[in-house]
């Protein structure tokens, strides 16, 4: 069985992005659904706060945010790549506009009366929801929706000019930037249906949708939320070797330090700070269900400080 563990659910569009680059590593792994919603008392006694989704589980580490995530499959499995040669800088600077700026405004179109409640046909569903994400937002209004249907057209017509002259974003063969900028549009397509037609009008972006929903999910076995805490237990974090220690922040290694989105989801991670490379941190934390873990996050997105020493 893999040991790689995806905590997500179905209508995830960040989940849908990890499941297809699953798929085209084809690579095996064990799926646990979350709530969409908070609590989610098993995640984050995973995850120490975090409560994003996806998070990605091997043993006792546990990697957050999927730029991170899609690096930690990149190194298990290089072919075939995300991050093709000639393209790796401007695929990730694309993945990172898609994850951040095209998403937020995907969201905002999408979730206009007729996609939200066709998503949640049952009002009281709906208000927990807008509840939850925005509460994740810091209560940030989402940009109205007349605004974020110019925009996402405007970025639509981009996408479709992209697509031109090759059959994915960047060239001959799909990378990081394909998977990011199909996760938006996949929801749009598949989650909220009477919204969809804003695709018609870039018929360019319809065929490259289908080819990459036709690369799959690879091979999935359902496990339980309590059999992959089990597993976490029962498991001990990997041993960190050669990680050189940047420190931009004056916070040794072995200090406690709280780690917090930047912008989405600001719930706090409080641990151990073990590790500091050039492109993610390390914290060690316990915890009563799962013993000790070593939680991961990319430095791009996050904020790092010391814990209050109250």
């Amino acid at each position: 069985m893999s040991d790689l563990i995806l905590h997500h659910y179905p209508q995830s569009p960040f989940a849908e992005k990890m499941r297809l680059i699953l798929g085209y590593k084809k690579l095996s792994w064990q799926s646990v659904l979350a709530p969409m919603i908070m609590p989610k008392p098993n995640l984050v006694a995973l995850t120490g706060g975090y409560r994003r989704i996806p998070i990605l589980q091997i043993g006792a580490d546990i990697y957050c945010d999927t730029a991170l995530i899609c690096d930690v499959l990149e190194h298990r499995q290089p072919s075939p790549t995300l991050y093709p040669e000639a393209q790796k800088g401007l695929a990730r600077t694309v993945a990172q506009w898609a994850d951040s700026t095209l998403f937020q405004v995907a969201m905002a179109y999408n979730f206009q009366p007729a996609g939200a409640t066709f998503m949640f046909p049952d009002a009281d569903k709906l208000k927990q929801f807008a509840a939850d994400r925005a509460a994740m937002r810091n209560n940030a209004p989402r940009m109205p929706a007349a605004d974020a249907t110019a925009t996402y057209r405007s970025y639509l017509r981009r996408i479709a000019h992209m697509l031109e002259h090759h059959s994915w974003l960047l060239g001959d063969q799909p990378s990081v930037a394909d998977f990011s900028v199909y996760h938006a549009l996949w929801f749009t397509r598949h989650q909220v249906p009477p919204v969809a037609g804003i695709l018609e009008a870039v018929p360019a972006v319809l065929p490259w949708m289908d080819r990459m929903a036709s690369i799959g999910h690879g091979s999935g076995t359902q496990i339980t939320e309590e059999a992959a805490l089990t597993i976490a237990r029962d498991s001990s974090p990997m041993t960190l070797v050669d990680e050189i220690h940047q420190d931009d922040h004056g916070i040794a290694l072995g200090s406690n330090v709280v780690i917090t989105a930047e912008s989405f989801g600001l719930e706090p991670t409080v641990g151990r700070l073990v590790a500091a490379t050039r492109t993610r941190y390390t914290l060690s934390r316990e915890d009563t269900q799962v013993g000790q873990v070593h939680i991961h996050f990319p430095r791009i997105g996050f904020l790092l400080k010391k814990a209050d020493p109250n």
